[in-house]
């Protein structure tokens, strides 16, 4: 793994990312490095936009009417998230802005909102949801950008499940026991998976019938004490991380 660097300034561009490349990056963003952070000619940046790995630009303009950087070399080379939706009952705004920076951060490829009988929040800011995940790559030094999808609802997306994806159900009716041994039982055999984390006030008993109806659903405990939602969501990714995910060093 390629030492990170965390003392530069680092920016998720749009552009294309090659040698010599020119980039102009958006108005918000060009207000923060010269207003903000009063980066002037010459400063030195890491930029990446989720397809071209990490390069280090530099400060080439930083006029009132436009800033433009330019590329210099390549730091890191891209890398590719493992096959990971992670579906979630929307939250109140702030809590929500927390639970999408950690799962990013916890390496989930696609952030799904599902609207479930339970949900207290029923419409996603999903523009803010993108800005988190973006702040949170940029933040932690991560290359792939989260997918951010269209909340649907739970119904709909368990009736049009695919077969090879593994669905983890987190339910805290489930019967306590070791959730890292049941996953790598359960999900040695696939390679694209799901985690879900219901709503406060869990799932209702239809929910957990229809779920637990899924062949390939993989129902797990989260121990003994009630969690709240985001921090269920750490907890969680931390455990699919360590059975099946790149935290076992494969």
């Amino acid at each position: 793994m390629s030492r990170l660097d965390f003392t530069t300034y680092r920016l998720c561009v749009d552009a294309p990312l090659a040698e010599g490349a020119s980039v102009a990056p958006a108005r918000e963003q060009a207000h923060y490095l010269v207003n903000v952070l009063r980066l002037r000619e010459g400063a030195g940046l890491l930029v990446f936009n989720g397809r071209d790995g990490e390069w280090r630009a530099r400060l080439e303009s930083a006029g009132k009417k436009a800033v433009v950087l330019r590329v210099e070399a390549r730091t890191r080379a891209q890398d590719r998230l493992l096959d990971l939706d992670y579906l979630f009952a929307p939250l109140k705004q702030a809590r929500l802005d927390y639970m999408a920076q950690k799962a990013v951060e916890m390496g989930a490829r696609r952030l799904r909102p599902v609207l479930t009988r339970r949900t207290q929040a029923s419409r996603v800011n999903l523009q803010r949801l993108r800005a988190n995940a973006i702040e949170a790559a940029e933040q932690c030094g991560i290359l792939s950008l989260a997918e951010v999808l269209e909340e649907e609802r739970l119904d709909r997306a368990i009736d049009a499940w695919p077969a090879d994806r593994l669905l983890i159900f987190c339910d805290e009716a489930a019967e306590i026991a070791d959730p890292v041994a049941t996953l790598r039982e359960i999900g040695a055999d696939f390679d694209k998976f799901a985690l879900l984390i219901g709503p406060e006030g869990g799932f209702d008993a239809g929910e957990r019938e229809k779920l637990l109806g899924l062949k390939n659903t993989a129902r797990i405990s989260l121990g003994p004490r009630v969690m709240r939602a985001d921090t269920a969501a750490v907890a969680a990714l931390a455990i699919f991380q360590a059975a099946l995910g790149d935290w076992r060093g494969a």
